[in-house]
């Protein structure tokens, strides 16, 4: 039997009730939330056979852990099926794009790289398995749905991982200031979008992996990105210049 965990929050149960509502074995709601919202998950639940059950916020703390869980929770199976970087280029018809995160260890950074990956159609997104956060609760919250659609392919070696995708014909790039500037970088290829961890950026061995390193042109006063907006960004930039050579 697939191992379960607890998914909370609106968007992230939505998402799994939408794209795998197979996979989800109950449903549990706070009985002091009646509005709108409320009234149209549960009836997507009870179309899709799903047991429902009406708790209290002291049940909800408990199978969630914190307050954050909008009176709502879900018992699922784990987010996606186990997916490999073969699997990843059978399935693309399209050069492939990939996220690379190299430690990143905060929930929430992890989930908001996950709805960038989403909304910019990403491939796949690839952590190392040490010293990096994993999808739990918090970072599907933090998704909101992209847990569900965007592939985590955790590798146990990185720097081997990224000579794989080189041998595939896919450019490394890192993301990191000093770089060729964004607005000049040919970034229409199959690529994989590197990206370090929160404040120490990418480590010595990821960026030597790299074949081009790549800064995001700033003009404030501050230094450097918060790696979901760096993600973000790079992302957008990649499907942008698709586009246009597609033109």
């Amino acid at each position: 039997m697939p191992s379960s965990r607890v998914l909370f929050g609106f968007h992230a149960v939505t998402a799994r009730l939408r794209t795998r509502p197979e996979s989800v074995h109950a449903l549990y709601i706070s009985g002091t939330r009646h509005d709108a919202r409320m009234r149209d998950i549960t009836a997507r639940a009870h179309n899709a056979g799903i047991t429902i059950h009406t708790v209290d916020d002291a049940r909800l703390l408990q199978l969630t852990g914190h307050g954050r869980h909008q009176g709502i929770a879900a018992l699922v199976d784990e987010a996606l099926p186990y997916v490999t970087i073969d699997d990843v280029f059978q399935s693309v018809d399209e050069p492939a794009l990939f996220v690379v995160l190299d430690g990143v260890t905060d929930p929430h950074n992890l989930g908001a790289c996950l709805r960038s990956a989403d909304a910019f159609g990403a491939h796949a997104l690839i952590v190392p398995k040490d010293r990096a956060v994993g999808v739990n609760a918090t970072v599907a919250k933090a998704a909101s749905g992209a847990a569900d659609t965007v592939p985590v392919i955790a590798v146990t070696n990185l720097a081997r991982t990224l000579r794989d995708l080189k041998a595939r014909d896919v450019w490394i790039v890192g993301a990191e200031a000093g770089g060729e500037s964004l607005f000049d970088a040919d970034v229409t290829g199959p690529i994989a979008w590197v990206l370090g961890a929160e404040g120490a950026g990418l480590r010595r061995l990821t960026r030597e992996s790299c074949d081009r390193i790549v800064g995001i042109p700033l003009q404030g006063s501050v230094e450097s990105l918060n790696v979901s907006v760096a993600t973000g960004i790079c992302l957008f930039a990649t499907r942008r210049a698709r586009v246009l050579a597609a033109r």
